[in-house]
């Protein structure tokens, strides 16, 4: 491991108090550009769980108050709160072939997104340790007068995100301030995600707001072009 991950892992709270813990909550609201392209969704807080050690996520209410989703990498399901199946999808990645900024999304392509993205944003930089997960570092960000420094992440096939090859810059103090990626499932388009507003729960530090927006092909950021705003809530992590 090096010492800028090291580093990182313990400002954010410590590798081994992580391993400790298996699930993870949080009441999340979102928009932006992106969804309301693809597919505009109701305003009001939803409730998400993850495990924190493999890909998987729960969302509820989903499309009604008595429906939730249901996402792991090879299968997204909607479901009624009763555990009744109402639509399905076996590798659901494989739909978003083709896809550009203004494909529009069913709730099952929304339902994906919405699994993968928070649990990538709930469970970094911790999972940077998972098995497959290889990092190093790069060269550092100027910007805001500061310097970040820089940690080039490349995800297994079996952990699916925006793109297999993201950089996550941090500050002085260690903790994240930006992640870069390309938004495969939207057309492969550049994004800058901010990470904001650090909350602290269960002895773990992460962003409690995260803010992306479209980029130019060199990673200037286009700030007139916010396509995602998250914002947690009640966070928790427990065994």
């Amino acid at each position: 491991m090096g010492d800028l991950l090291s580093r990182v892992l313990e400002a954010h709270g410590g590798l081994e108090p992580w391993r400790a813990l298996e699930k993870g909550a949080a009441t999340i609201v979102s928009g932006g550009e992106l969804l309301d392209r693809k597919a505009p969704q109701s305003p009001e807080p939803r409730q998400i769980t993850i495990s924190l050690h493999e890909p998987f996520a729960e969302i509820a209410p989903f499309g009604g108050p008595d429906r939730r989703s249901s996402f792991r990498p090879n299968r997204v399901l909607i479901q009624t709160t009763a555990g009744e199946v109402l639509a399905e999808r076996p590798q659901p990645r494989a739909s978003f072939a083709g896809h550009d900024l203004d494909t529009k999304w069913d709730p099952l392509h929304r339902a994906y997104f919405g699994g993968y993205a928070p649990w990538i944003y709930l469970n970094a930089p911790f999972m940077f340790t998972s098995p497959g997960v290889r990092t190093e570092e790069i060269a550092p960000l100027q910007e805001k007068r500061e310097t970040w420094r820089g940690l080039r992440v490349t995800l297994p096939a079996d952990i699916p995100s925006h793109s297999p090859v993201q950089d996550f810059y941090f500050g002085e103090d260690y903790l994240m301030r930006r992640q870069d990626y390309t938004l495969d499932v939207a057309g492969g388009c550049n994004v800058a995600n901010y990470a904001l507003d650090m909350i602290t729960a269960n002895g773990l530090r992460i962003p409690g707001k995260r803010r992306a927006y479209l980029c130019d092909e060199r990673y200037r950021v286009l700030y007139d072009r916010l396509l995602i705003w998250i914002d947690f809530s009640d966070v928790g992590f427990s065994c």
